[in-house]
């Protein structure tokens, strides 16, 4: 699924590069990013593990070329290869608008090849999505190995639907750009297509808010992404952070010693034992020689902050 902003009108397509384990999914992303020039690319995000290069997904937002007048924003995302991570997968897989079929020409990788290829349509089919009706490009990577199958034999294999299919070398970059291209180019022709819904859609949306475009066999289904009112709660997220807010005291219950009682009292009057209503008090600050001065807050940047590799503790 597609995200269209009407008012900017932009459009963000979503790309995932699918393969089995180390096939070249992550290199493939890498090299682009190297090739792309600095003001279409952003920084792309990889999370390794021991057992293969990627562990949740690499993203990468490219702009190439328009659909009708609308920029389009290509989100460029990996699957791990192993099978025990099928759940992240299926994840990323979720609302995706083409697909990059990453396969090892070694003939000692046919069965994987082979597995991950099924578990890929399996895991469209759980979305409602047929592999068959959307953009899909293969990408027939290490040539440059010994013992690797023939272009025919890999066809033979993996590609009956006779999809375009290309030769690469990933980490030299041979055949990466291509497959890019080629991939970018049928998501946009299959909106291209459906110009006529787009346009209405556009119409009834009169060019405001933020919409999600799914493209179906009866044309293009457009929704609204809901807007949180001055009332309405965030939405919620599987990851929770604990809160260290100051919760209200319950009614009735006598305040405690850190909560604002005394000659300190916070919000409202305090009590004075000298019989005179006095004001509203607010917490003093720290003196410094004489002198009451507020402490400077501190602002953390990017660059304060070091990201340092997940390494594994040994047992």
């Amino acid at each position: 699924m597609s995200s269209i902003n009407f008012a900017t009108r932009e459009i963000s397509c979503k790309v995932v590069y699918y393969g089995p384990g180390l096939s070249g999914k992550t290199t493939n992303l890498q090299v682009i990013h190297q090739k792309m020039p600095q003001d279409k690319r952003t920084d792309m995000v990889s999370l390794a593990t021991e057992g293969d290069r990627t562990l949740f997904f690499d993203f990468l937002p490219l702009n190439l070329g328009d659909i009708k007048g609308f920029k389009t924003r290509f989100q460029l995302y990996t699957v791990p290869g192993q099978v025990y991570y099928n759940s992240t997968r299926k994840l990323v897989l979720r609302g995706v608008d083409g697909i990059v079929f990453v396969a090892d020409s070694q003939r000692s990788r046919q069965a994987e090849n082979i597995e991950s290829l099924q578990n890929l349509r399996q895991n469209l089919q759980d979305y409602g999505m047929d592999l068959d009706d959307m953009p899909f490009v293969l990408q027939y990577n290490k040539r440059d190995m010994e013992n690797v199958f023939t272009l025919d034999e890999m066809n033979a294999e993996l590609n009956p639907r006779k999809v375009p299919f290309y030769p690469a070398t990933a980490h030299n970059g041979k055949g990466v750009v291509t497959t890019l291209k080629t991939i970018a180019m049928l998501v946009i022709e299959k909106f291209n297509v459906k110009q006529g819904q787009l346009n209405k859609a556009v119409e009834n949306a009169n060019n405001t808010g933020v919409h999600d475009v799914s493209l179906t066999k009866e044309g293009i289904s457009v929704s609204q992404q809901p807007k949180l009112s001055g009332n309405a709660a965030a939405p919620t997220s599987p990851f929770k952070m604990p809160s260290f807010a100051a919760k209200p005291p319950a009614a009735g219950a006598a305040p405690s010693a850190g909560s604002g009682s005394g000659l300190f009292q916070r919000g409202a009057a305090a009590a004075s034992p000298f019989g005179r209503p006095r004001a509203a008090a607010t917490v003093p600050r720290m003196p410094t020689f004489g002198r009451v001065v507020d402490k400077p807050s501190q602002e953390v940047s990017d660059d304060d902050i070091e990201l340092r590799p997940y390494v594994p503790k040994k047992k």
